[in-house]
């Protein structure tokens, strides 16, 4: 692995761990809130694609899973991988490598929303839905109709994370033509 990629990696994890440090919203209706890290999911699974993407997020999620406190809201630990939110932090865990290997050919603007949205929003609360529905028993219906309430939101965050990946790689294109 190249210095950069290492480097690259360690900028990701340290993004959404930022990410994390703005306080998340409850919402009331179900036990997960909104947060802004699955923004630095996706922005990791675009900017680094699957394999760097997948070592950014898991990372993450390990020193999650360890006890360092950087999930949203301060938390970590091994309990919150069996509690209510788990489904989306284990959906993050993929996400890179989907994402990654959807957009692995396509460059353009049209396939990059829509596979963002079917990965990055769609998969990943569609997981989280599921998980929340075995651990708190509700039922599934009404798991899925409470997650609506993510949906603009991610799109929002989808949106903000496609915009900078494009951002991005269009200063690095500069920068390679200026070498």
């Amino acid at each position: 692995m190249k210095t950069r990629d290492i480097t690259q990696i360690a900028v990701m994890v340290a993004v959404i761990i930022v990410l994390g440090y703005i306080p998340p919203i409850p919402i009331g209706l179900i036990p997960v809130p909104l947060v802004l890290q699955n923004m630095g999911i996706i922005l990791a699974s675009l900017l680094l694609g699957r394999k760097n993407g997948s070592y950014a997020v898991g990372l993450f999620v390990a020193l999650a899973f360890v006890g360092f406190p950087v999930l949203s809201g301060g938390h970590g630990g091994a309990a919150v991988f069996v509690g209510p939110t788990a489904g989306y932090i284990y959906a993050w865990l993929v996400t890179p490598f989907l994402l990654g290997t959807l957009l692995r050919s396509h460059q353009h603007l049209a396939w990059e929303i829509s596979a963002t949205i079917l990965i990055g929003v769609l998969f990943i609360n569609l997981s989280g839905a599921l998980w929340l529905s075995v651990t708190t028993h509700l039922a599934l219906s009404k798991a899925l109709l409470a997650g609506l309430v993510f949906l603009p939101g991610d799109l929002l965050k989808s949106g903000v994370a496609i915009a900078l990946h494009r951002r991005l790689r269009l200063l690095d294109q500069f920068a390679a033509v200026e070498k």
